[in-house]
């Protein structure tokens, strides 16, 4: 039983608050980074002992902390940064709520030295465990010094939770990362001791992000800078072929704001689908630029999590900017390495050809034509004259094909060295890619059901279904309200007519209430082509000639993801001439 109801004190309210802000040394790491930030500082100075919990000191030179307003700072509720309600709807700093202080004041021992530019001293202030303790005039510099200690030393059940020093040392070093990535106009540095763990002077995001990320991730990502809608997004996307088994190196910025947003990552991971190996993570810094009053911040007291008035039209955005640059991340595209290369460069006296691609007759969309699609293997190398040239100036940039070994690889030569190209894994992802601008450029094929497929829903969902029937329309299924917590199905792609229909159908619904929009049907379409075209591409120990080694090349050039197999493996390599000197000790 319940007894009455009393008003909580204001220690165990800022104990509770903490319980949200403080989860551990990196929170507050990053909560007064955030203020600094706030303050317009250009330098920030962070020193940590046992991993954050005996000590933290932010130091910056931001605009400091008024005298009189020191001890208010360290109040509930208390910013500088709003005014009126209307204010949640514009927010343009990284703070607002004003618990963070207040909350670290409650579980730590905290003091804050502060000075403004104008004014003749600074003022100092300590407090314990939400209670003063000294408040006094002090020697220091414009701008302000938080120092914090013994976290949680009035709370030793929740100091149990904290991991080993190291492990909370890497949180307190990957949250400091994670907003200097976003301000690469300020210098950070973070020192343990005497030991400096991470010093990022002023310069260029690229830098930046360099010296975050390595400079490998750099020379193995490509740039994006696209707007539209409102909306602009920055950064860097790392090739399919760099990934990381796991997802620690995946950065997102909402007005240079670093959070965790499900709808997002949704969007990254759709646009890698079927350019990534399985089981991998794709490694990207994406900044997301758009106004403020169309995303609310205000979600979560650590600011990680925000809500987007129209998010289905950012996933739409995010994923198809992203889905677009990896496309175009082919040999002779825009490459990150370098600007286009010609493409219409054919060997001299010899004319561009490529593989000439024939469907079987019937509907595109009948399953059992796609058996009849590429039966027989040889008829996807037969060769036709493209009626281009005989010659071209200039080398492609896969260049021209001198052998293959073990019948399994191409060798070529180009401009840079020598290319060695897995011939099955490139016929496989041409084949792809022509199969589906067959199957599915034009519009899904749908099939009527003999028999409709009815399913027991929510209410919500079949409201939804409701109100965006046109758009599941547009997918290939037809799918229909029948009642109040009921709907129908009544046609789906041809493609997919032998599969589980009804969890088809809920993993459309689930899609539709969690991203506002649907990806299942077109994947599983696409990984049905995947598997057709794997089977009919050509096989190792198949012999080509050489016009149809640079049948194959050509053919890569001009294909969308020809850098990756359907299944994420590369499908060529290049060895730069350098490289292969080393390896004979020329010149040495």
């Amino acid at each position: 039983m319940t007894g009455r109801i009393r008003r909580l004190s204001e220690f165990i309210a800022n104990q509770i608050a903490a319980g949200e802000v403080v989860e551990r040394p990196a929170s507050i790491v990053k909560e007064l980074i955030e203020n600094s930030l706030d303050a317009g500082a250009s330098t920030i100075r962070v020193d940590i002992e046992q991993a954050g919990v005996k000590r933290i000191r932010v130091r910056d030179d931001g605009t400091g902390i008024h005298a009189d307003d020191l001890a208010l700072a360290l109040a509930r509720h208390a910013t500088s940064k709003i005014a009126l309600a209307a204010d949640l709807g514009e927010i343009r700093t990284l703070g607002f709520r004003g618990e963070a202080l207040a909350s670290v004041a409650s579980v730590a021992r905290l003091a804050i030295t502060s000075r403004q530019r104008e004014a003749d001293a600074a003022w100092h202030l300590e407090v314990a465990g939400g209670e003063t303790r000294a408040h006094r005039p002090a020697a220091h510099p414009p701008g302000t010094t938080v120092e914090v200690t013994d976290l949680f030393f009035n709370t030793p059940a929740r100091r149990k939770f904290l991991k080993t020093e190291r492990t909370e040392s890497l949180h307190v070093q990957d949250a400091f990362r994670h907003v200097a990535l976003a301000n690469p106009n300020v210098a950070f540095e973070l020192t343990a001791g005497s030991r400096t763990l991470d010093h990022l002077p002023r310069g260029s995001a690229a830098e930046r992000v360099g010296a975050v990320f390595g400079e490998r991730f750099l020379a193995e990502s490509t740039g994006i800078d696209e707007s539209g809608g409102g909306m602009r997004l920055t950064g860097w996307i790392g090739l399919p072929t760099f990934s990381d088994s796991r997802p620690t190196r995946q950065r997102f910025f909402v007005n240079d704001r670093p959070v965790r947003d499900r709808l997002a990552g949704h969007a990254v991971r759709q646009a890698y689908r079927d350019v990534l190996f399985h089981g991998r993570h794709p490694v990207f810094v994406l900044f997301l630029t758009l106004d403020a009053s169309l995303v609310d911040v205000n979600v979560h007291p650590t600011k990680s999590e925000v809500r987007f008035r129209n998010s289905r039209d950012v996933h739409d955005f995010v994923f198809g900017k992203l889905s677009r640059a990896l496309r175009d991340l082919r040999p002779g595209g825009a490459t990150p390495t370098g600007p286009r290369v010609r493409q219409d460069a054919s060997p001299p006296g010899r004319g561009l050809r490529t593989f000439a691609f024939e469907a079987g007759g019937g509907r595109n969309g009948d399953p059992a034509n796609l058996a009849r699609l590429f039966h027989e293997h040889d008829r996807s190398l037969e060769l036709r004259d493209a009626g281009l040239p005989e010659s071209s100036e200039g080398t492609p940039p896969l260049g021209y094909a001198v052998a293959q070994i073990h019948g399994i690889y191409i060798l070529a030569e180009n401009e840079q060295g020598l290319v060695i190209v897995d011939m099955h894994a490139a016929h496989e992802r041409i084949t792809y890619e022509r199969l589906k601008r067959q199957l599915l450029g034009g519009g899904v094929d749908r099939q009527r059901l003999l028999v409709p497929v009815a399913l027991d829903v929510a209410v919500g969902e079949a409201d939804l279904i409701e109100a965006r029937r046109a758009e599941i329309d547009e997918l290939g299924m037809v799918m229909e309200r029948s009642g109040p917590a009921s709907v129908v199905v009544r046609e789906v792609p041809a493609l997919l007519f032998d599969h589980d229909l009804e969890q088809l159908a809920r993993d459309v619904i689930a899609d539709f209430v969690a991203y506002g929009s649907s990806d299942v049907l077109l994947e599983r379409q696409e990984r049905l082509l995947a598997g057709t075209a794997c089977h009919a591409s050509i096989r190792a120990n198949r012999r080509l000639s050489i016009p149809e080694m640079n049948t194959l090349l050509r053919d890569m050039e001009t294909t969308e993801n020809a850098g990756q197999c359907n299944h994420g493996r590369p499908t060529f390599v290049i060895q730069p001439l350098d490289a292969l000197d080393r390896l004979f000790l020329r010149g040495q």
